[in-house]
């Protein structure tokens, strides 16, 4: 099926909805102005003849001296009918002249009745004229409109107009927020979405670029490490214990190489999990059975890792990989920072709208909390990794609709708090 203009289909369907207004006001005017007149005569001749009536029982009136009485063009004949009529007023056209006529009972019982037939001509005519105008005021009223639905189409699919160019307009070098105040106002719920989705798609092209740029400094450095060791390793005869410690380094940078390539490669599973099928998921039984796999790593630092929930059972719908990927890493985190023989305590908290995952650990905190710890390759303290497990769980929550923050502990111990808040209403 083409596609149709949406000016287009505006302004066909103004003027045809119009046009048949017009058409039908016109019509219901023009019927109306001659019931009007027609009963005006109608009653006018009915009037005359009970006037005539009434004069003639009067004297002796028979049909010969009755007969033919003509005034302003009406006749009046007495008549006898054998029935009585079904009808007493009818028209008809006779010579190209139109009459209006009735049947008046005179005598009942000589089954007289008094025929007056009234030429109409005039108001005809009249009629006539008055057709003639509503069509032309019709027709003008009809160009009007026409005029009026171009005016009018361009001035309301302006707005629209302006999104589109500037939509056309954006590429990945050049995104630009919609300026509001100049739209109406039914336009800016759409341009804030545009604009929240504008805002979106530049970070997520930073932290692209970023992550591309940090991949490849990332890959580069131990890469030229590697190299520069095994040159100078290679540049004379050595023990044999001076192989095995480059061949340890070698082996160590694949190992940290390997790991960020796997980090990498789980932001692509990440990013295909934006369009899973959401699944009904019980949260609270969802992180119970994974506090217990959890246990097994913070085991290894004896760590105790707890869990805690407002509620008993909080079902939604919500895409599994996704909300597995935020948790593992921020758990992860939280493991990886605490120290030994200290506890981490996962939380739910279920409100009306939102559901809140708290996960606090007694680490050491954040230094400075207005560091952008999701952005690619951002790492906290000594420990060793690729940086790129919060952007994961940014990503993930982004594509989830839900947000993600940490901040420092404010209970007076140290450590920090992983949050992710959902929407209750996620699909």
């Amino acid at each position: 099926m083409q596609a149709k203009s949406i000016y287009k289909q505006f302004y066909q369907k103004l003027i045809l909805a119009t046009s048949l207004l017009l058409i039908i006001l016109s019509l219901i005017f023009y019927g109306y102005t001659k019931s009007t007149i027609f009963k005006e005569l109608k009653d006018s001749l009915y009037a005359d003849a009970e006037l005539i009536t009434k004069i003639s029982k009067s004297s002796n009136t028979n049909t010969k001296n009755f007969n033919i009485i003509t005034h302003n063009g009406i006749n009046i004949d007495l008549i006898i009918l054998k029935k009585e009529p079904k009808n007493n007023y009818s028209t008809y056209k006779l010579n190209n002249n139109n009459y209006m006529q009735i049947l008046y009972p005179f005598d009942k019982n000589k089954n007289q009745y008094l025929k007056i037939s009234k030429n109409i001509n005039s108001s005809i005519q009249m009629l006539n004229k008055i057709f003639n105008n509503l069509f032309f005021i019709s027709l003008g009223g009809l160009i009007m409109v026409i005029l009026y639905a171009f005016a009018v189409s361009k001035t309301l699919l302006r707005p629209i107009i302006q999104i589109t160019k500037k939509l056309s307009n954006m590429d990945e070098n050049f995104l630009t927020q919609i300026n509001k105040n100049n739209l109406p106002i039914e336009f800016h719920p759409l341009s804030d979405s545009i604009n929240s989705l504008t805002t979106r798609i530049e970070t997520n092209i930073r932290f692209k670029k970023e992550l591309f740029i940090g991949v490849a400094h990332e890959l580069k450095t131990p890469l030229a490490v590697m190299k520069l060791k095994n040159e100078v390793t290679l540049m004379k005869k050595r023990e044999a214990e001076k192989y095995q410690e480059t061949l340890k380094l070698t082996v160590e940078q694949i190992n940290d190489m390997n790991k960020m390539i796997s980090s990498i490669l789980d932001i692509g599973r990440a990013e295909g999990a934006q369009f899973e099928k959401s699944e009904k998921l019980d949260l609270v039984q969802y992180l119970k059975r994974k506090t217990n796999d959890y246990r097994m790593l913070s085991a290894k630092k004896k760590i105790i890792l707890t869990f805690f929930s407002n509620v008993n059972h909080h079902e939604l719908y919500i895409r599994a990989t996704l909300i597995n990927q935020i948790i593992q890493n921020f758990v992860q985190n939280a493991i990886k920072f605490t120290p030994d023989d200290s506890s981490i305590a996962i939380r739910l908290e279920k409100e009306e709208n939102i559901t809140t995952i708290n996960i606090i650990d007694e680490g050491i905190g954040l230094k400075d909390e207005n560091i952008d710890l999701f952005a690619p390759f951002k790492r906290m303290g000594e420990q060793s990794g690729a940086g790129l497990g919060l952007f994961l769980a940014k990503n993930a929550a982004d594509a989830l609709g839900a947000s993600v923050y940490i901040k420092n502990r404010t209970d007076g111990n140290s450590g920090c708090i992983a949050t992710l808040k959902i929407n209750n209403n996620i699909n």
